[in-house]
């Protein structure tokens, strides 16, 4: 699809991610698996499907970016997803990789990827002038790993100095949060309700930021989304551990939002997260290029890559490897010396989850145990 994209006509992008078989252990994803996902994303591309794709890694991850005009949840989008995250189980299988296939929850696709194992961060916007657009790739933690930075990209003044000083952000953004243990969502407006939002949005573990929209009577439309995160929770879906949340999450900047180097500031502090070692464990978030996403101290510390692109017509121009740049190295030392402080603690908490978010992991098992050994107190 090279023609031009009509002027009024929406893009989507949709960045469908899964966990189909590490390499070694949960170290990185098999050279492989990218090449049969590129194939079958080029046959999608020459049908018509996509307009344009790019396939990356982050850790054991499989990532799948896709622009398109058929909005979000489209089912032969999805389905595109689900099929090439079977095909590269397929061959995940046959090299022996490591937990083949572990995100995919279901036998068959049944209409939408949602609730099936992998996640999904989706925009349906109108493509501006000129449009950034970032891909934000988390490995070895949880949805709500994007909290701090979303919050610090639209709504943190000492981040974003757009919300000070350029009158089309100074109005502040609207956030949509979810309430992932008892499925609510609501919407709440920074600056007015920055509190209440932090109230919520501090415990990342249940309150997570879905997606982040402009004000009404703005530069841009109210009702397309400057940000998109995934919120899907394995252990909810499959009802105990089966791998990690890895999130995903998809941001664009300038013109009306924050600048790409204001996106990208908000992962300077390498800021704790949960999901490292067998998803049990607190740690760093070190902002790493595409060749430094191999987890492997401790399967860590959690890891989150950024590519860079502009659209032109829904073509996906990039990526730019945004973290593979000396500007970080002070925040990847920072996080070695957090991971280093939080290993030295062994299988005691801070660095270990607390009991109540161990409940889906491993941990039950071995408590079953010693059912019947616990004497009351005199």
């Amino acid at each position: 699809m090279d023609e031009k994209i009509e002027e009024d006509m929406k893009i989507t992008v949709s960045l469908i991610k899964a966990d189909v078989g590490g390499y070694p252990g949960h170290a990185s994803v098999h050279p492989s698996l990218i090449e049969i996902a590129k194939k079958e994303l080029e046959k999608a591309k020459k049908s018509q499907l996509l307009i344009d794709f790019h396939v990356l890694a982050a850790g054991d991850d499989l990532e799948l970016l896709m622009s398109h005009t058929r909005g979000c949840d489209n089912s032969e989008v999805h389905e595109l997803a689900w099929n090439t995250f079977v095909a590269a189980t397929e061959v995940a299988k046959e090299l022996k990789l490591y937990g083949a296939g572990q995100d995919l929850l279901s036998d068959a696709f049944s209409g939408n990827i949602k609730g099936m194992g992998p996640g999904s961060a989706e925009m349906e916007f109108t493509e501006r002038k000129a449009e950034p657009l970032l891909a934000f790739m988390m490995d070895k933690t949880e949805p709500g790993a994007f909290n701090l930075p979303v919050y610090k990209m639209f709504a943190s003044p000492e981040n974003t100095a757009g919300l000070v000083i350029d009158p089309s952000c100074h109005n502040g953004f609207r956030f949509e949060v979810w309430d992932i243990m008892e499925h609510k969502r609501v919407f709440m407006n920074a600056p007015e309700e920055i509190y209440s939002m932090l109230a919520l949005i501090g415990a990342k573990s249940r309150y997570v930021i879905k997606r982040v929209y402009p004000k009404e009577g703005g530069k841009l439309p109210a009702d397309e989304p400057a940000a998109a995160v995934s919120t899907e929770k394995l252990y909810q879906i499959a009802g105990e551990y089966v791998g990690k949340d890895d999130p995903v999450a998809l941001v664009r900047g300038q013109s009306g939002l924050p600048a790409v180097g204001e996106i990208l500031e908000a992962f300077s502090f390498p800021h704790l997260v949960s999901g490292w070692m067998r998803g049990s464990h607190n740690g760093p978030l070190m902002p790493v290029s595409f060749k430094d996403a191999r987890c492997t101290r401790f399967d860590g510390p959690p890891r989150v890559i950024a590519a860079g692109f502009q659209l032109s017509n829904g073509r996906l121009i990039g990526p730019v490897d945004l973290f593979d740049d000396p500007a970080f190295d002070c925040t990847r030392r920072k996080a070695q010396e957090i991971a280093e402080y939080m290993r030295r603690h062994g299988a005691f908490e801070p660095h270990r989850l607390p009991l109540e978010d161990m409940e889906y992991t491993t941990l039950p098992k071995v408590m079953d145990k010693l059912k019947g050994r616990f004497e009351d107190i005199a």
